[in-house]
């Protein structure tokens, strides 16, 4: 996947040799960094990067508009994904 055209993607919580992605709390903690104060000052995930569940695992659902907000988020979770060897499906 490059970054030159930006996809809509899936980081699921397993490594590509099958085990589960650790600590369980992974995908909140990756949307937490890209969340924002909304205006009832409560933390609000962005509409681009959320959790959720697939295929069973942990999962972070990537928008691929991301990329012409903020293309080095976009390029942070590639790599962050990449570098734990996790398991990565288009959306």
């Amino acid at each position: 996947m490059t970054t030159s055209q930006a996809e809509n993607f899936i980081i699921i919580g397993v490594t590509l040799d099958g085990q589960a992605f650790r600590p369980s709390d992974w995908a909140e903690r990756i949307c937490g960094v890209m969340s924002a104060f909304g205006a009832e000052r409560r933390m609000a995930y962005s509409p681009f990067v959320q959790p959720g569940t697939h295929e069973g695992y942990k999962s972070v659902f990537v928008d691929g508009g991301l990329y012409a907000t903020e293309p080095m988020a976009y390029t942070f979770l590639i790599n962050f994904a990449k570098d734990n060897q996790l398991k990565v499906t288009p959306a």
